[in-house]
């Protein structure tokens, strides 16, 4: 960044995105809205890995966690062409409230499921999908919504506060949900319901910002692939897309913490809360650091050298057998993993026009899910075949691994100085 842009982004002559009002009431809706989706990842998981535990070894309950997972991505995954054209072609806040409204059914219908005590396995799972649909078209929306909502100057910063509501929610909501299902899952499933629900205000109170402009001379499925060629002919961002998709994909662990919960470091539904905040709570120190200091010089080196600790990290958790060292592991990684974030969320909305914003940020997105549900299906696959412990190490290893070849495939990162694009002129035409 120069150094005329970094006095902009640190509020030299532009408010913070916080004494923006659009972005507060983006921030407050982005905030509650993680909070519920955290707890109900964790209480989802933890029904799952309780019922199957009923009369299935640890190895067969850690497979049907990894499914939960898929299910989630399946959608996302033929969804993905859609929902960026959507993004790009329709009003962001409606279908950001749309998905909202989704998912607070979602949670409502398994409270009462629970309330009246005929939760199922195939219940859960059904409901999984319409999650995983209603994720599909909030991500792009969301993450396109936020540069309209403060000037660019201030959108390194932007993406840094807005991740601290994010990692606020992981920090907290998988706390909160441990705490409200040791009182009773129905609670559990009210209380992801209620924060749904501001949510939903929250975005429902954000002003109409501007609208990229439409295209009417190009034809819907033309629109939906430039998402694609954008992102293929844009080295840096595809390097920064593909390295977290390959790098999260084999050392995500979140998939198997209700196997080291109860069966590995044995602490519980509150342990696992513990440990499902621990990635959380370094990632939110990062991102409040980024917040205050913005990352100004080699930010891919950076990046990539934050993928390797992340990695390195993930192996001391696989092989940790207490609860502190555990935690610390997690701490790290989460912060690394921050860094990676931060630095792939700057350049691709830096990089990227306005007007491709939902459809790069869709196909941004559908690396991330599948990191993350993909992840979750290799890690609980993988548990299955040599036991959870083996498969987490092997999963970080895989990840310095791959980190040590994109520096190597793609030089542009590793050379990435600061966040600043090339002139508009040598971007690919929309």
């Amino acid at each position: 960044m120069s150094s005329t842009s970094a006095t902009a982004a640190s509020g030299g002559h532009h408010p913070h995105p916080l004494r923006i009002p659009n972005f507060q009431r983006y921030w407050t809706a982005r905030l509650a809205g993680t909070l519920a989706q955290s707890a109900l990842v964790l209480i989802i998981g933890w029904q799952v890995y309780g019922i199957a535990r009923l009369d299935m070894s640890v190895r067969e309950a850690a497979f049907l966690l990894g499914m939960i997972g898929l299910v989630q991505f399946v959608p996302l995954f033929f969804l993905t062409p859609v929902t960026g054209w959507v993004a790009d072609r329709f009003d962001r806040r409606r279908i950001g409230q749309a998905t909202i409204l989704i998912q607070l059914c979602c949670a409502a219908w398994l409270g009462f499921l629970s309330w009246q005590g005929s939760l199922t396995l195939a219940a859960i799972f059904v409901t999984a999908f319409f999650l995983g649909i209603a994720r599909a078209f909030s991500g792009p929306a969301f993450s396109a919504l936020a540069p309209n909502l403060v000037p660019r100057a201030v959108l390194p910063t932007a993406i840094a506060v807005s991740s601290i509501a994010w990692q606020a929610g992981m920090i907290a909501g998988p706390s909160l949900g441990g705490a409200m299902y040791a009182i009773h899952p129905d609670v559990a499933y009210g209380f992801c319901s209620g924060l749904f629900l501001i949510a939903l205000i929250g975005v429902m109170t954000i002003k109409p910002v501007p609208q990229p402009p439409m295209l009417r001379d190009r034809k819907p499925l033309t629109q939906m692939i430039d998402g694609l060629r954008y992102v293929r002919r844009n080295r840096l961002v595809l390097a920064t897309i593909t390295l977290d998709l390959f790098a999260v994909l084999l050392a995500g662990a979140t998939a198997l913490l209700p196997v080291f919960a109860r069966d590995i470091l044995q602490v519980g539904a509150l342990g696992l809360g513990i440990l499902a905040s621990s990635m959380g709570a370094g990632a939110a120190v990062t991102a409040i650091w980024f917040s205050l200091r913005p990352m100004t010089h080699n930010v891919g080196a950076k990046m990539l050298v934050a993928v390797i600790i992340f990695g390195a990290a993930i192996i001391v958790f696989g092989l940790s057998k207490l609860l502190w060292l555990s935690v610390a592991a997690l701490v790290v990684a989460g912060g690394a993993d921050m860094v990676s974030v931060y630095v792939r969320q700057s350049l691709i909305q830096l990089h990227t026009p306005d007007a491709m914003r939902g459809r790069v940020s869709s196909v941004s997105l559908l690396t991330i899910s599948a990191s993350n549900e993909l992840g979750e299906t290799e890690s609980g696959i993988l548990a299955s075949l040599l036991g959870p412990v083996a498969a987490v190490v092997v999963g970080g290893v895989g990840a310095i691994a791959i980190t040590i070849a994109w520096a190597r495939l793609f030089p542009e990162l590793r050379l990435a100085k600061t966040f600043d694009p090339p002139e508009m002129g040598d971007l690919p035409q929309t």
